[in-house]
């Protein structure tokens, strides 16, 4: 008989990635806490539109200005390592946070900085994770693994944690920030259990070593099953620019991996536009108050749920390629609804769909991309489709502020339905390439 835990989490996947899904888990719930308790914070600091948008910019930005160099240090260098360091770090800006908040010193600015510092540490360490699963789960296990990752992702990141963060600010600034430093340090002591295959530095150093001769036929049939540039990992040398080079000729050159970091580019912008003033829409056009707000993110937490109930069946009978098709008119309806609706009744059925749609299009970016990258470049073409996402989302907080001060609080999500509609029409042809994966 199989048991409840072998369907959940089969044992084939083995013990490292039960290991480094437990911290995931851990992690994700104290940012969950965050999501929520970040624009709460910033929004009882200054009712500012545009300040209160910086506090999704400052979230934004540093994955943007770091990404690129994270990837690189994660091809480079021990990844559980970096995962470590940068949590460690991204505790030290919480607990200083922490006392800031108790001791009634913080300000606008030096909430944003906090914010800002803490981000930079995410993008090291989410960028590092993220290569983890492929390095502990055989390749036909991808999709179970991320199938796992994001449910634990949804369920506390999305549908436990922005509640319960929004309910302790509602009990004191302090709690929420508290409860993801320690939330924080148990997921390093988790990820600390795993143990990974030589990688980085490390793996050249052991390529370097005399060994058994190797069979030219197999190297061969490696190189062609990598794609372009299979060489082209971090063995090249060359130094930082010319690795980052490395990364974004392949993903030029990659027509499936290509598309979706084009598309998760174009499609940020009007996100970006209508999510950064967010808390300011559901206290403002749809009446809510803090608590609204968290519930709001978790009513798509549970669409995301949905979505991952129905992914396996969804996906053997859709095309990739008509699936993200579908995916991009449901996000172009969602602007408009939201833009029409004064009802909370109305805009809780919209994030439903929404979160069902975000899981489905995050699990088949996710899993595609891994598929096709070679190990070797996993970090940095990981990076590459972080700067698409981010860079859209900078852009785009910066146009929802500047619509929201001006215009109001509907304004961002009108340009993000007229945006997304011209995007749909301008990429409807080039997402059949991701089918041919």
């Amino acid at each position: 008989m199989v048991t409840v835990m072998e369907r959940v989490l089969p044992a084939r996947l083995g013990t490292g990635f039960r290991w480094l899904l437990a911290s995931s888990w851990l992690t994700n719930l104290g940012d969950g806490l965050a999501a929520a308790a970040g624009p709460l914070l910033i929004a009882t600091l200054t009712r500012d539109p545009l300040l209160i948008s910086l506090s999704a910019l400052v979230s934004w930005a540093p994955p943007l200005l770091f990404g690129l160099y994270a990837g690189v240090l994660s091809d480079r260098y021990d990844r559980r390592t970096i995962v470590l360091a940068a949590n460690a770090a991204r505790a030290v800006v919480l607990a200083v946070l922490v006392v800031l908040l108790l001791t009634g010193t913080l300000t606008v600015t030096t909430a944003l900085i906090a914010l800002s510092l803490r981000s930079v540490a995410e993008v090291f360490a989410d960028n590092a994770t993220s290569t983890l699963t492929p390095m502990l789960v055989a390749r036909d296990d991808l999709t179970v693994a991320n199938a796992r990752l994001g449910t634990g992702f949804i369920t506390l990141n999305q549908l436990a944690g922005p509640p319960v963060g929004a309910a302790l600010i509602g009990l004191g600034l302090t709690w929420p920030f508290a409860g993801q430093l320690l939330l924080v340090l148990a997921g390093m002591v988790l990820v600390s259990r795993v143990t990974l295959p030589p990688h980085g530095h490390r793996a050249r150093t052991l390529d370097s070593e005399p060994g058994p001769a190797a069979d030219p036929a197999v190297d061969a049939e490696a190189d062609t099953a990598a794609g372009p540039l299979a060489g082209a990992d971090a063995r090249s040398g060359g130094g930082v620019v010319r690795e980052l080079l490395d990364a974004f000729r392949w993903t030029i050159r990659h027509a499936a991996v290509r598309t979706l970091a084009l598309t998760i580019l174009i499609f940020n912008f009007t996100f970006g536009a209508a999510w950064s003033v967010l808390v300011l829409y559901t206290q403002e056009q749809l009446g809510l108050g803090p608590i609204g707000f968290g519930l709001m993110t978790t009513i798509s937490g549970i669409g995301g749920l949905i979505g991952t109930s129905l992914y396996g069946a969804i996906t053997r009978r859709v095309s990739l390629g008509a699936l993200m098709r579908i995916g991009l008119v449901i996000e172009t309806l969602t602007h408009l609804g939201l833009a029409l609706t004064h009802s909370p009744w109305v805009a809780g059925g919209i994030f439903l769909v929404f979160g069902a749609h975000a899981f489905i299009w995050g699990t088949t970016s996710v899993t595609v991309r891994q598929r096709a990258v070679p190990q070797g470049l996993q970090g940095r073409v990981g990076s590459v489709n972080t700067i698409c996402v981010y860079f859209g989302l900078v852009v785009g907080s910066l146009i929802g502020g500047t619509l929201a001060t001006h215009l109001g609080v509907a304004a961002p999500f009108w340009f993000a339905f007229a945006g997304s509609a011209a995007f749909v029409v301008l990429l409807w042809r080039q997402l059949l390439h991701i089918a041919h994966d």
